[in-house]
C-alpha cells in the first residue's frame, strides 16, 4: 500500500512542476509585455482640413496638435478624448505607407496603437513569440514617441503600434 502510494506522488510531482511552469511563463509574459493603454487610433483621410470638420464640429473634439513626420510622409493632427487620441494622418506622398493604404483600401481605421513604459521590451517579447515585426527597434514618431510597429498578418489584419513616450516616466 505504501508503494502504491509513492508512486502516485511521483505522478503528481512532474505535473505540479509543468504546472508550476506554465503559471510562471504567463505571469513573466503579463510583466514583459506592460502595455498599459490604447494611446491612439490612427485614421488615414485624403485632407486633415476636411476631416478635421468632422471631429470638431460635429463630435466637438479640439485639435490640439498638428505636424509633419516626414519619415513617414504623412502629416497628423491630433485630438483627445478621454486617455486616447485619435490621429488623423494625411499622406504627404502617395507612395508613402498612409498614401498606399488609402489607394488600396480608402480612408478609414489605419491602426491602433497602445501605449507602453519599456517599447524594447516589447518588442523582444514579440520577436521571441515569433510574432512578424515590421520594425524589429523603435524609431521616432509624431508627438516625439518611440515607436514600432507589428504586421497585420500576426494581429488579424490590424496594424498595430507599440508607443512609447521617454518623457513620460
Amino acid at each position: 500500500m505504501v508503494y502504491i502510494k509513492k508512486y502516485k506522488n511521483y505522478i503528481f510531482i512532474p505535473f505540479l512542476i509543468k504546472a508550476f511552469y506554465i503559471f510562471a511563463t504567463l505571469e513573466i509574459k503579463i510583466q514583459t509585455m506592460e502595455l498599459s493603454h490604447i494611446e491612439h487610433i490612427g485614421i488615414a483621410v485624403k485632407s486633415i482640413d476636411e476631416a478635421r470638420k468632422y471631429y470638431e464640429d460635429v463630435l466637438g473634439l479640439k485639435c490640439y496638435a498638428i505636424e509633419e513626420v516626414k519619415e513617414q510622409k504623412v502629416k497628423t493632427a491630433f485630438f483627445k478624448i478621454g486617455q486616447t487620441k485619435i490621429e488623423l494622418l494625411e499622406s504627404t506622398d502617395p507612395e508613402g505607407p498612409v498614401g498606399k493604404f488609402i489607394e488600396k483600401k480608402g480612408e478609414g481605421i489605419h491602426h491602433i496603437a497602445f501605449a507602453t513604459k519599456n517599447i524594447e521590451k516589447v518588442l523582444q517579447t514579440l520577436d521571441a513569440d515569433g510574432v512578424n515585426l515590421i520594425d524589429k527597434a523603435p524609431r521616432k514618431g509624431a508627438e516625439g514617441l518611440d515607436i514600432a510597429f507589428i504586421h497585420p498578418k500576426s494581429t488579424f489584419g490590424v496594424l498595430t503600434e507599440i508607443c512609447e513616450d521617454k518623457n513620460q516616466k
